[in-house]
C-alpha cells in the first residue's frame, strides 16, 4: 500500500513539474511572440531616427543577460517602436489598456498581460526621476528584461536567432 502512495506522490509531483514547465514555455512564447511584434517596427524606426547597425546588435542581444544595455539610441528607438504601436500615452507612459491587449493579441492570457503590464508599470515608476526620455525608457527596457529573466520567461537565445534568421 505504502509502495502505491509513494507511486501516486511520484506521478503527481511529475504532472505539477511538468505542468510548471510547459507554463514557463508558454511563457517563453508569448515573450518570443511580444519580441516580433516590436520587431515589425523595428526597421521603420531605425530609419525614420537613422540610427546605425550597432542598435540592430542591441535588439540581437536583447535577451542576454550578459549582454550591457548602454546605448541611449537604443531607448529611442524602443520608444518609437512603442509609439508606433500606440502602446504610449502622450506623457510618454506606457498606456495601461492597450499594452495589455497587445500582449493578449499575441498570446498571453489575463493574468499574463497583467502581470507583464505591471511589471512595466513598475519599472516606469523606479526610473521616472529621468529626464531624458530615450534614457529613461532604456533604463525601463532594462528593468523589464531583468524581471522576466527572474520570471524564467526569457526566450532562449537560439529562438530569437532563429526568428532573426527567418526575418532575413
Amino acid at each position: 500500500m505504502a509502495a502505491v502512495t509513494k507511486w501516486r506522490a511520484f506521478v503527481i509531483c511529475l504532472t505539477v513539474l511538468a505542468f510548471d514547465l510547459h507554463k514557463v514555455n508558454s511563457s517563453q512564447d508569448v515573450m518570443k511572440n511580444l519580441s516580433s511584434g516590436f520587431g515589425k517596427v523595428l526597421e521603420k524606426c531605425k530609419n525614420e531616427l537613422n540610427v546605425g547597425d550597432h542598435i540592430m546588435k542591441d535588439f540581437y542581444n536583447y535577451w542576454r543577460e550578459d549582454y550591457e544595455l548602454v546605448n541611449k539610441d537604443m531607448g529611442c528607438v524602443i520608444m518609437c517602436m512603442a509609439t508606433k504601436l500606440d502602446l504610449i500615452t502622450d506623457e510618454m507612459k506606457m498606456h495601461h489598456g492597450k499594452a495589455h491587449e497587445f500582449a493578449k493579441s499575441h498570446g498571453a492570457d489575463d493574468t499574463m498581460a497583467k502581470q507583464l503590464v505591471a511589471i512595466i508599470h513598475e519599472c516606469e515608476n523606479t526610473h521616472a526621476d529621468i529626464g531624458d526620455d530615450c534614457s529613461r525608457v532604456l533604463e525601463i527596457s532594462k528593468c523589464f528584461r531583468s524581471k522576466i529573466h527572474d520570471l524564467k520567461w526569457a526566450p532562449p537565445m537560439e529562438v530569437i536567432i532563429e526568428e532573426i534568421m527567418t526575418e532575413i
